[in-house]
């Protein structure tokens, strides 16, 4: 548009001249929403508003703009349309000088600069500043007269998780999460609280530079980055941007995983990191309530405020943060509780409606928290509802705690200890997060708290009452010791590793007693590399079988152990004594779903035909485990995930006819000893361990041996070392370890 020459005139109303906009008729429709205004040389952006009281080709100023401006009424100014680059010119933080407008109205009364700064963000919202502008601001019944002193522009890069540049502009448009500095002038009055009293507070709905350390969080920081760069960016920009992009904002996040990986911790610290309102926290039994219709009102009243707020404000409104513990328990499938009342069915109804219906809300942030995600109703996974899932998963090698994760857990609830100099000097954290491999964050601050229990049972004194001594109470210090102590008897590992699940079946170690022992080994280091290397081949499994008491168990342990995938476990029948057909099938499953969760995984299935309830009288096994070992053998891992199957069993025939061998990538033969060079390579090693002697005369060994020939020659090894025992040249102990 050409410049055009309009006339200075007052602003037609007060309540116009509060608004910090130029006024003219609404005839004017050559003008844009913003223009600038030539006197001389100088040149002023103003923001439009029209009024049917002013005369075409006029333009009306407030006294404090014509101050500015340095108009007069009646004076000819040169009007042009101007255009902001919305990349460059939005206003991230802005400080203003502030005064009572009139001597009069001076009041000692503190004014909380975070409240006025939302209000003048949403009354000046979309305006045009700039930098030696003066306004007058209504707040609180009581007029100020505002200076605007400097202004930064929004930097692109926040998006990016990175602090703006802060560059300096003269000219800017206030958005949304613009940030505004209230500051007192020299000679002013007027009392200020808040921190929009500072320049602490910055314009990002996200602190770029938060400590998740500080906040009692540690060992998440991926998935708060994944968070805040899936859910939170539209919220960053300014909304005209992600207006003109067709971007809408991210309403719902879903966080899921097994108890104790720190869902509630995220969700409680997501609501303190964001300025918005005071988050909602509710426990979803506590939405259901016996009387009809009571339950679904409980989620209207939920979303009241941020109703109400939407309806006054509009896209000035605040975030609204609900969260949900729990949410399984009121967001079942609907249709899937046959005989129920229906209401789980209507409150997934009422919270639909809410979140994503024709009168959608877009001014709140549901945060849905479960170890149940499968029990969830569909609808409400999609997007446009709870959109953005994480999975806080502490069975990953990249989700599960490293080390690196668990100094940070470790120091978090150690911080007060070494506040008060109650942490024993010789305790080392990293040794301890060495030391606690496969531990969730739960699970170390168990192990910090049972530290603590054992340090303070040191100074209960031992009496027909239980009582503290004072003496030594005052020099109580939480030292290695009792760490150690703790980590040995009193925390376990829920997930990936334990330890004692397989040391058991080690604890005399592997005798080599021949090159047979040998190529197993060998062999089982050769699938392991196969499972870590290979892209091809995500699931391996192989079956060792040989006779009863050849040590097939304890091999598998070994290549378990050595191959140090963080999650191991053994599916052992002497932990399903009692179970019922379902109830075993459902702990198989369980197994191996545990193990899909790990990128590295190894399942030793122990004593096949004991857990397929086989036995040679009838014969009899059990069908349905039997077809649930033959699905989850065959099943692929989810994709990014490696799974190892060490299967052992005493009975080839049997699975062969069970068709079970086919499950199998390969399968290993282990032999019983069958010769005397075998024979004495196991003595000698069982001799070498032990540190034990043993003599015997050559006239009784012949006649030992000549009596083990005229046995079966499956049975002459087994006659023979019982004769040895028999003898009670060799400890019963000995026999037990070959």
């Amino acid at each position: 548009m050409a410049a055009r020459i309009m006339q200075a005139a007052k602003c037609p109303t007060d309540e116009l001249s509060l608004t910090n906009c130029a006024v003219v008729n609404e005839k004017e429709q050559q003008l844009e929403q913003h223009v600038i205004v030539r006197n001389g040389a100088q040149k002023f952006v103003f923001t439009l508003k029209t009024h049917p009281s002013m005369t075409h080709g006029s333009i009306g100023f407030s006294l404090p703009q014509r101050k500015w401006a340095g108009l007069s009424i009646g004076q000819e100014v040169e009007v042009t349309n101007y255009r902001f680059d919305k990349s460059r010119q939005c206003i991230s933080t802005m400080t203003m000088e502030i005064d009572f407008l009139q001597k009069k109205s001076i009041d000692s009364n503190p004014y909380d600069t975070d409240k006025m700064n939302s209000e003048f963000v949403q009354h000046f919202n979309n305006k045009a500043f700039s930098v030696g502008q003066q306004l007058v601001l209504s707040y609180n019944d009581k007029l100020f007269s505002l200076l605007v002193k400097d202004m930064e522009a929004m930097d692109p890069s926040i998006l990016k998780g990175k602090k703006g540049s802060g560059n300096k502009i003269e000219i800017g448009l206030l958005v949304g999460n613009s940030q505004v500095i209230f500051e007192k002038s020299e000679s002013s009055a007027v009392t200020l609280t808040g921190r929009s009293k500072t320049r602490e507070s910055r314009q990002s709905i996200i602190s770029p530079d938060w400590n998740f350390e500080e906040m009692g969080i540690g060992g998440l920081d991926k998935e708060f980055s994944d968070i805040f760069r899936r859910a939170f960016a539209s919220r960053v920009f300014p909304p005209e941007i992600v207006e003109q992009m067709g971007g809408k904002h991210v309403k719902g996040i879903l966080l899921y995983g097994p108890p104790g990986c720190g869902k509630t911790l995220m969700a409680r610290q997501i609501g303190k990191m964001l300025k918005a309102r005071e988050p909602k926290i509710v426990n979803g039994p506590e939405i259901l309530n016996k009387y009809v219709g009571e339950s679904e009102a409980n989620i209207r009243k939920l979303f009241a405020d941020a109703e109400d707020e939407q309806k006054r404000l509009g896209a000035n409104s605040g975030l609204h943060i609900i969260i949900f513990d729990e949410i399984d328990a009121i967001c079942k499938q609907r249709g899937s509780m046959a005989g129920s009342t229906g209401v789980h069915d209507t409150v997934v109804n009422q919270l639909l409606s809410k979140i994503d219906g024709v009168e959608q809300l877009n001014n709140i942030l549901v945060i849905g928290m479960t170890n149940r995600p499968d029990l969830i109703d569909e609808a409400l996974l999609r997007p446009g509802r709870l959109e953005v899932k994480m999975e806080i998963d502490i069975f990953c090698l990249f989700r599960l705690p490293d080390e690196n994760g668990r100094v940070q857990i470790l120091n978090i609830h150690t911080a007060k200890m070494r506040q008060h100099k109650l942490l024993g000097g010789d305790v080392d954290i990293q040794e301890l997060a060495i030391e606690t491999k496969n531990f969730s964050g739960a699970e170390l601050e168990g192990l910090v708290r049972a530290a603590q229990s054992t340090a303070m049972n040191r100074h209960i004194k031992a009496s027909s009452t239980v009582e503290v001594d004072t003496d030594t109470a005052e020099k109580l210090q939480v030292c290695r010791m009792d760490f150690m102590g703790s980590l040995n008897n009193d925390i376990k590992p829920a997930f990936g590793t334990n330890q004692e699940d397989y040391a058991s079946y080690i604890m005399n170690g592997i005798i080599v007693w021949g090159d047979l022992v040998s190529a197993v080994l060998e062999d089982g280091k050769l699938l392991v590399q196969q499972t870590k290397n290979s892209d091809r081949t995500p699931l391996v499994s192989v079956l060792l079988e040989g006779p009863p008491n050849s040590g097939k168990t304890a091999l598998a342990a070994k290549i378990s152990e050595e191959s140090e995938f963080p999650f191991i476990k053994i599916c052992s029948p002497d932990k399903m004594i009692g179970h019922s057909e379902i109830a075993k099938c459902q702990a198989i499953k369980k197994i191996f779903d545990d193990a899909y969760k790990s990128q590295l995984s190894c399942v030793v299935v122990d004593d096949i035909e004991r857990l397929l309830d086989y036995v040679p009288i009838g014969p009899r096994f059990s069908n349905l485990v039997l077809q649930a070992l033959l699905v989850l053998l065959k099943k692929p891992p989810p994709k990014g995930r490696k799974l190892l199957i060490i299967g052992t069993t005493s009975r080839k025939d049997v699975l062969q006819e069970m068709e079970m061998l086919d499950a199998f990538s390969t399968t290993i033969h282990i032999p019983n000893i069958s010769g005397g060079e075998q024979l004495i390579k196991a003595l000698e090693h069982s001799k070498r361990n032990k540190g034990q002697h043993f003599s015997i005369g050559i006239k009784k060994l012949l006649m030992v041996i000549e009596m083990a020939v005229q046995m079966d020659p499956k049975y002459r090894v087994s006659k023979f070392l019982s004769l040895l025992k028999e003898e009670g040249r060799l400890g019963s102990d000995r026999f037990m370890a070959i």
